[in-house]
């Protein structure tokens, strides 16, 4: 494998995700991969294993899972990323989830990361209203 620049891994992970190509998404992350969620701590994890169960886990319930990368700059070995992921449940219903993740890469492979990335909630009031007053919204 050659070196790639840091945000090409970025953008080598989001067409893995586009094409569910699990094995290809496994090998953007170190073995040792370090993953935390700072705003929720419970979440973190390490190694690329757990990458691999998280995301056939994904794949399963989101069939129709598309990423697309919103924006994304690199800083050395470090990469920010803007992300939007949409599709639907195996149920139908909608997923959406937006945020930002903070990554470091080394040797071609992500070795950690930061995860801001929250399901977005839907809102129950038409486009234009919004949902706490029912006033109309510019």
């Amino acid at each position: 494998m050659t070196v790639q620049q840091p945000r090409e891994v970025i953008e080598r992970l989001q067409q893995a995700i586009n094409q569910h190509d699990l094995e290809s998404m496994v090998a953007c992350f170190e073995e040792g991969y370090r993953s935390e969620f700072p705003a929720h701590p419970e979440r973190a994890f390490r190694g690329n294993g757990q990458v691999r169960r998280n995301w056939a886990q994904i794949f399963a319930t989101v069939p129709d899972l598309r990423a697309e990368l919103l924006g994304c700059t690199a800083d050395g070995p470090r990469v920010w990323a803007e992300w939007e992921w949409t599709g639907h449940r195996a149920d139908g219903s909608p997923y959406l989830v937006r945020g930002v993740t903070v990554q470091g890469v080394q040797d071609g492979r992500i070795a950690w990361g930061r995860l801001y990335m929250e399901l977005v909630q839907p809102s129950a009031a038409p486009p234009g209203v919004s949902s706490d007053s029912g006033e109309e919204r510019p």
